[in-house]
């Protein structure tokens, strides 16, 4: 009996402990109903643009296929995170194991790298359609779509598979608190009692690699299809360009700029209270406003929809 004791009394110990966000809130049990309701939305939402795509035959293209990999990645960003933290706030219980904490960190800094690739690919995708658009359905057909995802998944896999095991090998013998809602890298990396300024000038250099090369590939494509557009004669022409590819910017730099605050401006830039802030940001809401972004402004999408639901208007009367 002791044993067993001691065994509860080891495990309970090294559990980590999500402060989380609704302590600090005045209304938690608002904020939890709120959170949930843009949870389902953001499932939703994501659900329907990846059946839309996949599902309709003049969406099987280059620029839909990345944007169908884009939600299944938010689908999965928010899935691993949101339903913890619900769930432990209906059930009163902020604790975490190592083995939960670690896989938790594990697919979210894979999916967040995954998802900084494919915003690369998908500005290439932009640049190849308008700057090479003869060239186009040669260089970007479904076999090259496919290598490109793949390499943004394998990247991201690489990515978190390489933050999480030195992370989670550090020894914690301070506080057990995480101030955050879910296991992020920084936040647990301040638990530790060694020294970890070596790693976290590493995880700074990886991070600066990860999104210079993303950035410059956006970057430079959009300078050329800004050029491109610039000489275009159609006024109509110029304006649909010009909304797809917002569209896209939109998206980046939301992404880019959270991640930027998160994993590059020194510590002394951060307090909990922003760190989660931010997080949430861009683990919950930035879900929400990909599927809007691209289907609001997008003919295509809102056209498909339409017609889904005609044709699902003419099944039930009959």
């Amino acid at each position: 009996m002791d044993n067993k004791n001691w065994m509860v009394n080891e495990t309970e110990q090294s559990n980590f402990i999500l402060v989380g966000i609704f302590s600090q809130s005045k209304y938690p049990t608002l904020l939890c109903v709120i959170i949930f309701m843009v949870f389902l939305l953001v499932l939703s939402g994501n659900s329907m643009l990846i059946f839309l795509i996949y599902s309709v035959a003049h969406l099987h293209t280059p620029m839909y296929f990345f944007i169908s990999q884009l939600s299944l990645m938010d689908v999965m960003y928010i899935s691993i995170t949101v339903p913890k933290m619900l769930m432990d706030q209906v059930m009163g219980v902020n604790k975490i194991s190592p083995l939960e904490c670690g896989m938790q960190m594990f697919f979210y800094v894979t999916l967040g790298g995954s998802e900084c690739f494919l915003l690369a690919s998908m500005a290439y995708d932009r640049y190849m359609a308008i700057c090479q658009p003869l060239h186009y359905p040669l260089l970007m057909n479904h076999r090259v779509c496919l290598l490109l995802a793949s390499g943004c998944w394998f990247l991201g896999f690489l990515d978190g598979f390489m933050l999480t095991s030195v992370t989670m090998t550090f020894p914690f013998c301070r506080s057990r608190e995480i101030h955050h809602f879910f296991c992020e890298v920084p936040a647990v990396v301040k638990l530790s009692c060694s020294d970890t300024s070596l790693y976290e000038t590493l995880m700074y250099l990886c991070c600066v690699l990860m999104l210079l090369f993303p950035v410059t590939v956006i970057s430079s494509s959009y300078v050329f299809i800004l050029l491109t557009i610039n000489r275009m004669n159609s006024a109509k022409t110029q304006k649909k360009t010009f909304a797809t590819c917002s569209s896209h910017m939109t998206v980046v730099i939301l992404f880019y700029g959270a991640g930027v605050y998160n994993y590059m401006l020194p510590r002394f830039y951060h307090t909990p209270e922003k760190d989660i802030m931010v997080s949430v940001f861009y683990t919950i809401l930035t879900p929400l406003l990909n599927p809007l972004i691209y289907s609001l402004r997008n003919k295509d999408i809102t056209g498909a929809l339409k017609k889904n639901i005609e044709c699902g208007n003419c099944l039930s009367r009959k």
